[in-house]
């Protein structure tokens, strides 16, 4: 007897139709943009601290500069329109950055002939940032204090108010101590 040998059936292409994808596609989207909200908090908490920690690693380096050339160091605030900022209308905001220079000729401020630019930052987007005091720069003497009062900062994420839990002070007493604050203690007092 012999056995007839049945040809192979082809085997069955399975997968996913394209009404099945744009289904789970569209469940996706949906939880997506129920989510996306949730993170703004978290967004903002991380581009003030990104700030802050910029802001502060400055402060260090300006301080540290001073007493390594025995003084006329200063940190002055970059002006409004660098780069396409519109973040630093006054005096006080100094939401497009800042610059670290040597002042070559004592008059506190950075950009004159003569004066060498350390270190310059531009400030991350969507984050406010103003000095207390309103003043546009500070200088620091050959021991690394401040020349004058305190020095204290705002960092507000855009659009907030002070009040948002993500707002960070950024204090540096005029010794030259400098610490963190949280929303509650805002502003810096000294």
């Amino acid at each position: 007897m012999m056995c007839r040998k049945r040809p192979l059936a082809r085997p069955l292409h399975r997968g996913f139709t394209a009404i099945e994808l744009m289904v789970v596609l569209s469940i996706l989207a949906i939880l997506a943009a129920l989510a996306a909200p949730s993170f703004k908090p978290l967004m903002d908490q991380w581009r003030v601290r990104q700030a802050v920690e910029t802001l502060r690693s400055t402060l260090y380096y300006a301080r540290s500069e001073a007493i390594r050339r025995g003084g006329g160091v200063v940190v002055q605030k970059l002006p409004n329109g660098t780069n396409g900022c519109t973040n630093a209308i006054n005096g006080a905001d100094w939401g497009c950055g800042w610059t670290v220079c040597v002042d070559a000729d004592g008059n506190n401020n950075c950009g004159d002939a003569g004066d060498t630019e350390l270190q310059r930052y531009d400030t991350p987007t969507k984050v406010e940032i103003s000095r207390t005091d309103g003043a546009s720069s500070f200088s620091l003497n050959r021991w690394g204090a401040v020349t004058g009062p305190y020095v204290g900062f705002n960092l507000v994420p855009q659009n907030e108010s002070i009040s948002n839990p993500a707002v960070r002070g950024l204090c540096m007493s005029s010794a030259g101590r400098i610490r963190v604050i949280p929303m509650e203690d805002v502003p810096c007092t000294d």
